[in-house]
């Protein structure tokens, strides 16, 4: 019986293809904009997450808040690292202070930023080098004269190449000359570190050649990746609290944490505009209705020959909602097709990876069937109604 229904459906709506397709238009604009924001929306949230975990989701930053105190200049020195190095779940973390230098080789000057490194470094921000090495306990110990840059900085003091077993001088009021031992693999920036543009020194060499510090900037720490990263940054929150007495006096960071908010954030607006963009289902439905009611108009002779032989009213009802719901269905298909198209060249555009979802599929084929059977209930219900004796006699 459905079977046969679909089937006068799709005679009915072959017989009247212009009106057809213009019933059409607001449910495949409708499903097509929901599909498009929520595929761009999961998209944007994965591209997210992949940015931030390039500098691994097993970082933890502790830096002053922004109003600053006798209490935080105390609190943040060299001996708060060890203390913080003892947290459960923590596995290391390193003091860094930063400021900017002029550096200048034989080929070219820049005004970069200079930052105070320990070889722990490597494994709290999962570094690679693209030539040499990173900077030693050896160099710690002997407050060397040595520094690791950039892939993009190497390449401006360096453009033929041979950055390392150069030297590069820091321009000032006592310039000072420091021998280049690696450059790095490029790499996204996060939390103020430009990795790319960067000089790294020994932390030691730093306090002793470069600036001193009265204070320690931030702090970075790694975490240990079989625990919560998110229990872990919250010990940390308990050690700050403890030793600063507010929470406004200190900030803790972790990329785990800032993933799961710009994921929130992202899904929320993701949600918002698709919301938006289900209002064009709401006017499709609407349309749908409309191009019934006045189907159910035409075709009332059609119907009072299909009482007067034996139809029943649920029989005239189930014709009517099954094409209304065939409308739909067809226009959440197509729509189906031009969100993902749009979305995937847009994503491809904007350098994010697309990838379909079939129970986004499903529930756009599902949404729109619902629609042609809400919106076409009412439609069906008067054709059911219809004296047989007056639609027979109706011209």
């Amino acid at each position: 019986m459905i079977l046969e229904h679909v089937r006068s459906a799709g005679q009915s709506l072959a017989g009247n293809k212009l009106r057809s397709a213009l019933s059409m238009i607001g449910i495949v604009i409708g499903v097509a904009s929901v599909v498009a924001v929520t595929t761009m929306g999961r998209s944007a949230a994965d591209s997210i997450t992949a940015q931030i975990a390039e500098a691994g989701l097993e970082t933890i930053i502790v830096q002053p808040g922004r109003v600053t105190s006798a209490t935080v200049e105390r609190v943040f020195q060299e001996n708060l690292a060890d203390e913080l190095a003892l947290v459960s779940g923590v596995l290391e973390a390193a003091p860094v202070n930063q400021t900017y230098v002029y550096v200048k080789s034989a080929n070219a000057d820049a005004r970069e930023t200079v930052t105070s490194s320990t070889p722990g470094f490597v494994s709290i921000f999962s570094l690679e080098l693209a030539e040499g090495r990173f900077l030693s306990q050896a160099d710690m110990d002997s407050r060397g004269a040595v520094a690791v840059l950039g892939a993009e900085l190497a390449d401006t003091l360096f453009p033929d190449g041979g950055a390392v077993g150069s030297s590069i001088r820091f321009l000032g009021e006592t310039p000072r000359q420091f021998k280049v031992v690696g450059v790095l693999e490029k790499k996204s920036d996060t939390y103020g570190f430009s990795f790319d543009s960067n000089i790294f020194v020994p932390r030691t060499s730093y306090l002793t050649r470069v600036a001193k510090a009265e204070r320690v900037d931030r702090y970075v720490l790694r975490a240990d990746a079989d625990q919560d990263v998110l229990q872990t940054a919250e010990r940390v929150e308990a050690l700050m609290l403890d030793k600063l007495g507010s929470e406004t006096a200190y900030r803790v960071m972790s990329p785990s944490t800032i993933a799961e908010t710009a994921t929130g954030v992202t899904d929320t607006l993701a949600g918002f505009l698709a919301g938006v963009a289900a209002i064009s289902l709401l006017v499709g439905g609407i349309g749908i209705m409309n191009i019934m009611l006045v189907s159910v108009t035409e075709r009332t002779k059609e119907i009072g020959v299909r009482k007067a032989i034996g139809a029943t009213p649920s029989a005239i009802r189930m014709q009517f909602l099954v094409e209304a719901a065939v409308i739909t269905v067809s226009g959440g298909v197509l729509g189906l097709a031009l969100g993902w198209g749009g979305s995937a060249i847009a994503l491809t555009v904007l350098g994010w990876g697309f990838s379909a979802s079939l129970p986004e599929a499903l529930l756009a084929i599902g949404f729109s069937a619902g629609t042609g059977i809400f919106f076409g209930m009412y439609p069906a219900a008067r054709a059911a109604r219809l004296d047989p004796t007056v639609a027979l006699s109706w011209e």
